[in-house]
């Protein structure tokens, strides 16, 4: 099933290219970039988009009344456009591998932005569901603001993701509904999380602020933090979701799998976030932390990033992972053998941490948050 969007429309994204003389070849280049196919990657997803139109808010009526009305309001309608805060970027003058990591970075939240809009966008086109559509009406319609306006500041660089053409290269990954809230509620929850901690970071440590994107941190991850709002109410739809062995065991996965994998690919990018003046592995647990409590309102487990065995076996996956990579270079017999002897490390240190005694957690009745931090 292909998933199909209209990026030029929504952002002008052709049109702009050509404005601002960026050539073919870098397009490509960024592009290339945000259509690779690693575990690691953003993907673009699709979903049985029937059942989806088959669920009912009626639990959840009042909270849901609410939140819609606060996304109707559009509270960041003015807020992506550059001002006079946005500072002059010297690309030329940026350490190289800063640079490198920097447009890594910016790639890859791009690509996961339009990934949301994507999908948000076909849920809308193809429900009849007025609840469920005017929901993600609104979500679709933020996430293309991000990802456009991630795309500018790639576009400044002289280089852009070609987003009309991403929707039609990229592959999309099939998953049931349930898998689409665990995975997207932990997305944008862990996404408001980076955000913040970045910008209260950057607020007390200005000189650390190389790039003026940072700026706009704020105002941003409240987006994440209303979008991650909606799924936790559309999994308080059927006490299921949350409450069977199976679906508990489900959860843990996928708060394993986001978890690990931030850790991996920010260890990937030393000098961004040397740049940033932040230790990663504190800032990687700060942010596992905060989202453990944000997720309280719906998850009835969270992991135990205190463990003795949690750091321990993140860093074996981010050395297995980094293993990966080297023999996926190398090429040949010898580069597959040394890859899947490196995937089976990978493998055994993601067990070692779902293995990890989690948490319970007793849900409140009250599922609705607000930002706090």
């Amino acid at each position: 099933m292909n998933v199909q969007a209209n990026p030029e429309k929504m952002n002008g994204h052709h049109s702009s290219v050509a404005r601002h003389g960026t050539t073919e070849a870098d397009v490509s280049e960024t592009t290339g970039m945000a259509l690779e196919e690693t575990l690691l990657n953003p993907r673009f997803y699709t979903t049985d988009f029937d059942e989806m139109d088959r669920i009912d808010v009626t639990p959840v009526r009042a909270e849901w009344d609410k939140l819609i009305a606060q996304m109707k309001s559009d509270p960041n309608k003015g807020h992506f456009r550059k001002t006079a805060d946005w500072d002059h970027v010297d690309w030329d003058g940026m350490e190289p591998e800063l640079k490198k990591e920097f447009i890594d970075f910016l790639v890859s939240s791009c690509t996961a932005e339009f990934s949301g809009c994507v999908l948000y966008k076909e849920m809308k086109r193809r429900g009849n569901n007025p609840d469920i559509c005017e929901l993600f009406s609104y979500m679709s319609r933020d996430e293309a603001r991000h990802a456009g306006f991630i795309n500018d500041a790639l576009r400044e660089a002289g280089i852009a993701v070609n987003l009309g053409f991403l929707t039609k290269a990229k592959k999309y990954t099939y998953f049931r509904p349930k898998f689409i809230y665990y995975a997207t509620y932990l997305s944008e929850k862990i996404g408001y999380a980076r955000y913040i901690t970045i910008f209260r970071h950057l607020e007390a440590n200005p000189e650390h602020r190389f790039h003026p994107i940072f700026k706009w941190f704020k105002e941003w991850c409240n987006d994440e933090f209303s979008h991650g709002e909606a799924f936790a109410l559309l999994m308080r739809t059927d006490p299921k979701l949350t409450e069977s062995w199976q679906n508990k065991l489900w959860i843990k996965f996928f708060l394993t799998a986001v978890y690990s994998t931030m850790w991996v690919r920010d260890h990937a990018r030393p000098r961004f976030h040397e740049a940033l003046g932040v230790d990663i592995a504190w800032y990687d647990q700060e942010v596992f932390r905060k989202t453990s409590t944000i997720a309280r309102q719906v998850f009835p487990l969270e992991l135990d990033i205190d463990h003795p065995r949690w750091i321990p076996n993140l860093e074996r996956m981010r050395h297995a992972f980094a293993d990966m990579d080297r023999a996926k270079r190398a090429g040949g017999v010898t580069g597959k053998i040394a890859g899947w002897l490196a995937g089976a490390r990978a493998a055994l240190a993601f067990a070692a941490l779902y293995t990890i005694p989690s948490k319970k957690n007793a849900v409140p009745a009250n599922v609705r948050l607000e930002p706090a931090y």
